[in-house]
């Protein structure tokens, strides 16, 4: 029997929707099915550069494809700024929603999505595309392996990648009243997903941003980082930029073993990704060499991770819709705990670069430099 094909609608025109649109034609279970914009013209050049097919409906607004009783599920790749009004109402009109990164402006505006869509029933994804990617699942194999891996010590992530004058000046992630999150929502996201990854979702209990950040002159962030504390003794650290060269980097060290990853926001290649890893490494009698070198794990894919990634939101939206199951919620509660965190590091840097505090059922609240010595460094209860 055929499989089940959930059908698309984007709202908007956004650079990141062509990638998406070339996904939803990938997937076996995905098709496109209707494109929204805030005129026709740019609506029909859209469809048209981006192989929608023929008799695909076009709009001249985003109420008018939410509106349409056949589309399944809807893409949001508008500025964060708009996210928690547009996607409240694909929710309220029942549609399916996968959601860009970053998910909103704070976990407050994302709590208000995820009750619409639990109210009315519908499947919440965001648009974090490495993680579908097999490649995930295998180091996930190896993080997990108490013989090779061992517990979790340190982490530390990157994602950065230079921007050009253009870019620093009239993309949307650079204004304050579009994405006010700058790198920290954009790199950052990947970053902090790759550490709650890394983490088994174990949320840190405290979080101390990186002093020294760089701001336009509108007071986004450009480039920043920040450092996350667990209760065991658990340490990661992070850097975003819009400002180094292309760098996409993992490095996790457990008691036992480490593991490297290279590439792992978007691979070098798109059917083939890697990640090192290596098990009790030493050095050799001499110290001139070590007793084993990582060995390179070599992972392959038919789909790229953004097809992989609409074919697994598809297979959720199809069991709702034909087999009456309920939305999968391990995916709105990754976006919440990243979302947490970014919360977090903001708040550290407008409270100049205190430590913060993550609740995991509210939100985030600063402890004062005193509450932080007591807590971690004394002992003492606060």
């Amino acid at each position: 029997m055929a499989e089940p094909i959930v059908r698309f609608g984007i709202l908007g025109c956004a650079d990141i929707a062509r990638k998406l649109s070339r996904a939803i034609t990938l997937a076996p279970n995905a098709t496109l099915y209707a494109v929204a914009s805030r005129s026709n013209e740019k609506a029909t050049a859209f469809a048209s550069a981006n192989g929608f097919p023929p008799g695909s409906k076009i709009y001249g607004s985003y109420e008018a494809l939410l509106d349409d009783p056949d589309v399944d599920a809807v893409y949001v790749p508008l500025p964060t700024s708009l996210h928690v009004h547009w996607a409240v109402l694909v929710a309220q009109k029942k549609k399916h929603l996968l959601l860009e990164k970053p998910v909103a402006l704070n976990a407050a505006e994302f709590d208000k999505i995820i009750e619409a869509c639990e109210s009315n029933g519908v499947q919440l994804m965001d648009g974090t595309m490495w993680v579908h990617h097999p490649r995930t699942a295998k180091m996930a194999e190896f993080l997990s392996d108490e013989c090779r891996f061992g517990r979790l010590q340190k982490v530390h992530t990157m994602f950065t990648f230079a921007s050009d004058p253009d870019f620093l000046k009239n993309d949307i992630r650079v204004k304050p009243d579009l994405d006010a999150l700058g790198s920290l929502g954009d790199a950052g996201w990947y970053c902090i997903r790759s550490i709650l990854f890394t983490a088994n979702f174990e949320l840190p209990k405290t979080v101390i941003a990186l002093r020294d950040p760089q701001l336009n002159e509108a007071g986004v962030i450009l480039s920043c980082g920040a450092s996350l504390y667990w209760e065991d003794g658990k340490v990661a650290t992070f850097h975003c930029s819009f400002l180094g060269n292309l760098t996409m980097d993992i490095t996790a060290i457990g008691t036992k073993g480490s593991l490297h990853v290279h590439d792992f926001v978007i691979p070098y290649q798109e059917k083939e990704a890697s990640f090192f890893s290596v098990s009790e490494a030493g050095f050799n009698d001499l110290v001139t060499g070590w007793t084993k070198e990582p060995s390179k794990h070599i992972v392959t894919t038919e789909l790229p991770q953004e097809a992989l990634m609409v074919r697994e939101f598809s297979r959720l939206v199809c069991d709702i819709k034909f087999k009456s199951l309920k939305p999968e919620k391990k995916w709105p509660t990754m976006s919440r705990k990243t979302q947490l965190i970014v919360d977090a590091v903001k708040t550290s840097i407008d409270k100049g670069f205190e430590p913060v505090h993550i609740n995991e059922h509210a939100s985030v609240s600063v402890l004062s430099g005193l509450d932080y010595l007591k807590k971690n460094l004394l002992g003492k209860s606060t």
